[in-house]
């Protein structure tokens, strides 16, 4: 796979297209979940879109954003695979690039994530621990995680 972590201003109209439409394909479409997808976070200072490619096709997305956007600390949201890259091992190589690249924005800093609540054990993977109970965001429960800084395993 190909890799690009680009801030908004960076992204050419054909990537955030792409961007755009697999988030709600996955989302909004396939988890029949309809909630503001565009929540103004995407534009903003510091916030970097990492894409990962195959063939020229967008298959893997995630979101970095900066400390203070959604978190106090940092935080890595939106995280998909399209479908036609699930099972591939392209959701492990994606969290992967996308802890390198926050370690990179944002040296030695706390992560945290908003993780779907089934999706924990596969946040433990990489050091996340819940921080918070069950929640409901959306109608999806949710759980928020942390990776503290300088704790990063597989």
């Amino acid at each position: 796979m190909q890799w690009q972590c680009l801030p908004f201003e960076q992204l050419t109209t054909h990537q955030l297209y792409d961007l755009l439409k697999l988030r709600v394909d996955v989302f909004v479409v396939e988890q029949n979940c309809p909630y503001p997808e565009l929540d103004n976070c995407d534009r903003l200072a510091g916030t970097h879109h990492l894409l990962g490619y195959h063939n020229d096709e967008l298959v893997a997305y995630l979101r970095l954003l900066p400390p203070g956007t959604t978190y106090a600390n940092s935080s890595i949201g939106r995280v998909l695979t399209a479908a036609s890259a699930r099972g591939t091992g392209a959701g492990h190589v994606l969290i992967q690039q996308g802890l390198e690249y926050a370690e990179q924005l944002w040296p030695n800093q706390t992560i945290d994530i908003g993780a779907q609540s089934h999706l924990q054990h596969y946040y433990r993977r990489y050091g996340f621990e819940a921080i918070s109970d069950e929640y409901l965001e959306d109608g999806i429960p949710h759980v928020d995680m942390r990776l503290h800084k300088g704790i990063v395993s597989e």
